[in-house]
């Protein structure tokens, strides 16, 4: 049995990589969020938590999980406290992929939806990559309208991604979403057949 073929699914900030992700479970593709197991890793219970705690006091909430905004405030500006934070989670992140990968061998294709997928280098894991896109008065648009989301925290977050230019020349196929669902979801759909066809 073939194992099956792994498509990297990423978008900058108000792209629609999460609609997109949304298309491809419709579809009956298993889908690993990378944001949503961290948010695990992250929680009460969460594997990462407690040494979290540990290594950077003052950053669990009253629950046991990790207070994000305390957290930030910990490692901003200082590059050997956000390795030692990588270097915690990281694995765990990893552990978390491989054992999707390992839960949905029989799969034809499987997807891994990480926002930072080429930041981090992760493209190397994958057969193949689909980059979601819109143009940038879109994805300003869709950002500035999120709840407390102000012009510099989203030319903060900009700083940390790749510029989508760059994606789109990176990427094997490309998700375009400010065309309405009904071509989002055609475009899924020839992603799906041509990764298919392209592993058969």
């Amino acid at each position: 049995m073939s194992p099956p073929v792994v498509l990297g699914l990423t978008g900058s900030i108000g792209m629609g990589k999460s609609a997109t992700a949304a298309m491809f479970r419709a579809r009956g593709v298993p889908v690993h969020d990378a944001d949503a197991c961290v948010h695990a890793l992250y929680g009460p219970d969460g594997a990462a938590a407690a040494a979290i705690g540990a290594a950077f006091p003052g950053t669990l909430a009253p629950d046991g999980a990790v207070d994000r905004a305390a957290l930030r405030k910990a490692v901003l500006g200082d590059p050997e406290r956000l390795r030692r934070l990588e270097a915690l989670v990281h694995p765990l992140v990893r552990d978390a992929r491989d054992d999707f990968l390992r839960r949905h061998a029989a799969a034809p294709l499987v997807v891994l939806d990480v926002p930072l997928l080429f930041e981090t280098g992760g493209e190397a894991g994958c057969d193949a990559v689909a980059v979601v896109t819109a143009p940038p008065e879109v994805q300003r648009a869709r950002v500035l309208a999120r709840p407390g989301m102000t012009e510099e925290a989203f030319a903060q977050i900009l700083t940390k991604q790749m510029p989508d230019a760059e994606k789109r020349c990176r990427a094997d196929y490309l998700i375009e979403t400010d065309r309405g669902f009904p071509h989002a979801e055609a475009q899924v759909d020839a992603v799906i057949a041509a990764v298919t066809r392209r592993a058969g």
